[in-house]
Order: structure tokens, then C-alpha cells, then sequence
């Protein structure tokens, strides 16, 4: 049996200014599991490779991110894309995972653990919200402090 899927209407390593919407989801799903995995075996090592694979994917971009690549190259040729969004507010929310787990990071190493668990336990929380309902706090902050103007004509349509 064949199933048809339409043809990408943005190129995920090229177009860099939008995004599959589904795609921050596949990463935030990502991010939440493996720091609840790492809340619930105490291994603090786990949240830095979490800290790490962000800061490689907003540095070299999407095809250095291996939840994104797992999406772009295994889920959506077989779902087809979803709506295009604008990849600020999603970008916005990594850098904030990212500063927060390699924060943690720093806490472990310095010897601070509790405010390690801390803000890994934050993550896990707000990934794991974002992952589920798609309310993505980072992509709310972006939208209040910058705007969005992609976002603004989606809402006055």
C-alpha cells in the first residue's frame, strides 16, 4: 500500500526562518524525557548532553539536532508537514532550555545539587507542558517581549 504525502512547502534545513509546527514538539518531547530520565535515575551527566545537543543545534542548526533531524527525516515524510510557523519563538524557548540546563550543569559540577535538580526539575515541567499541550512558555515569553508578526496575521485572520 502506497500513502501519498504532499510535498514540503518549506525546506527544514534551508528555510530557517519558519518551521513545521509539530517539529518544536518532537524536541520539547525530547528535552522532556530525557531530563525526567535524568530526575528519576539522578544522573546529572544526562542533563548536560540535553544542555549540549541544544546549544549544537542553535549554533550548527537543524541537521546538528538530532530530535529535529529524527523528525524531519523519519515522522514528517510519513505525516506530512504541518503548519508553518514562524522558528523565532521556538528558537527563543531553546536558548532559554539551554541556558537553564547548562546552568544545572554548572550547579552539578560546583557542587550545587540542589539547584541543579532545580532547574533541570523546570525544564522537565515546561518541556513536558510544551510537548503535551503545545503551550510553549518560551514562545509566549518571545511573543510578549518582541512580537511576532507571522503570529499577529495568523490571530487577525
Amino acid at each position: 500500500m502506497t500513502v501519498f504525502v504532499a510535498a514540503r512547502t518549506a525546506d527544514p534545513y534551508r528555510d530557517t526562518s519558519v518551521i513545521d509546527a509539530r517539529a518544536p514538539r518532537a524536541n520539547q518531547t525530547f528535552v522532556a524525557a530525557i531530563t525526567l530520565l535524568a530526575l528519576i535515575t539522578g544522573t546529572a551527566w544526562l542533563v548536560a548532553i540535553v544542555a549540549v545537543q541544544l546549544v549544537v543545534g542553535l549554533t550548527l542548526g537543524r541537521r546538528w539536532c538530532l530530535p529535529c533531524v529524527t523528525y524531519f527525516e523519519l515522522i514528517q515524510p510519513r505525516l506530512g508537514e504541518g503548519p508553518i510557523e514562524d522558528a523565532r519563538p521556538p528558537r527563543f524557548a531553546n536558548v532559554l532550555g539551554a541556558c537553564v540546563l547548562t546552568a544545572a550543569t554548572v550547579a552539578f559540577v560546583t557542587g550545587m545539587p540542589v539547584v541543579g535538580w532545580t532547574l533541570t526539575a523546570l525544564v522537565a515541567v515546561l518541556a513536558g507542558l510544551a510537548a503535551l499541550s503545545g503551550l510553549c512558555l518560551g514562545c509566549i515569553v518571545y511573543r510578549r517581549l518582541f512580537g511576532c508578526a507571522v503570529c499577529d496575521a495568523q490571530s487577525a485572520a
